[in-house]
């Protein structure tokens, strides 16, 4: 089966796609934003990612959520809420985690669909 990979670096790939499933590394917002506009700017790749891999939002299976502290979790949710589509809601995990900045307060890594 092939592997067809997207915006590839030395390091990794923005996206890679293999037997009809969709990877999506990291997305995190730009430092020095809320943790509401990172959610935004971070979901917007998310948006951007899986329509140059060939899929979208309604497709997602599962997304895993790091926040930088957990107590940003009802102002991400409110983001989030207005982002996911109607009756596509995908397994979702949320967690606290330090990421790779202390400017970084959300990240968001999510797997879908074709």
């Amino acid at each position: 089966m092939s592997i067809t990979r997207f915006e590839t670096g030395p390091r990794m790939s923005q996206a890679v796609i293999h037997n009809g499933t969709v990877y999506l590394a990291g997305q995190v917002g730009k430092p020095g934003e809320s943790v509401a506009d990172q959610a935004r700017h971070a979901l917007s790749e998310v948006d951007r990612l899986l329509a140059l891999a060939g899929s979208d939002k309604t497709k997602i299976l599962s997304a895993t959520i790091w926040l930088a502290d957990i107590a940003d979790f009802s102002k991400m949710n409110e983001v989030w809420d207005a982002w996911v589509p109607a009756g596509h809601a995908p397994a979702r995990a949320t967690g606290e985690s330090k990421l790779a900045s202390p400017e970084y307060l959300f990240e968001v890594i999510v797997v879908a669909a074709l």
